[in-house]
């Protein structure tokens, strides 16, 4: 005859203990990987991943417990809000003030030479006087061209010397070389 739990002598009814406690014993087990691997992904010292890990030793009271504590959020959720905080904070950085190539002293937008070390950062327009860059074709306040730029920033193969056309009248072309 099999053990019987609780003092039941009935097979029927010992056998639905049985597997009552198994499952109990079971679910207890699985609570137990599963505040390991939480634990893991939520806590970066791993002194206190083993000290969760032996609290939930204590059936489904040690689970609930770390349930309550348990950080928030999980590490890598928490490392992907930091560098959105740092890049959004270089972008914000970046729209306020510039930093000077040569010295990296910072500089606004609107500055001409940098006031530490003196070196040119744009040139002033030569109609309206506001800085524009060097790449630039033509000033985006005034509109007028930049010198030594073309005036359209497409580039055009370079087209060979047109011969010059026939007039319709009779009369003959000039000689292209007494010109």
């Amino acid at each position: 005859m099999a053990l019987a739990i609780f003092g039941i002598s009935n097979d029927g009814l010992n056998l639905v203990v049985n597997l009552l406690v198994l499952m109990l014993v079971v679910v207890w087990l699985a609570l137990i990987v599963y505040t390991y691997l939480d634990a893991k992904r939520r806590i970066s010292d791993s002194f206190l991943v083993g000290c969760a890990t032996l609290a939930s030793f204590i059936p489904y009271l040690g689970t609930a417990v770390y349930a309550i504590v348990r950080p928030p959020e999980f590490l890598e959720d928490a490392h992907e809000r930091e560098l959105e905080i740092k890049a959004a904070e270089l972008r914000v950085r970046q729209l306020e003030e510039l930093t000077c190539q040569g010295c990296g002293y910072p500089v606004e937008k609107s500055y001409l030479r940098c006031p530490q070390c003196e070196r040119r950062l744009k040139d002033p327009c030569s109609s309206c006087g506001k800085p524009v860059d060097s790449r630039w074709a033509l000033c985006p306040h005034c509109e007028t061209p930049l010198a030594g730029k073309r005036e359209s920033s497409r580039r055009r193969p370079p087209s060979k010397p047109k011969r010059p056309q026939r007039s319709p009248s009779r009369e003959p072309d000039p000689d292209p070389r007494q010109a």
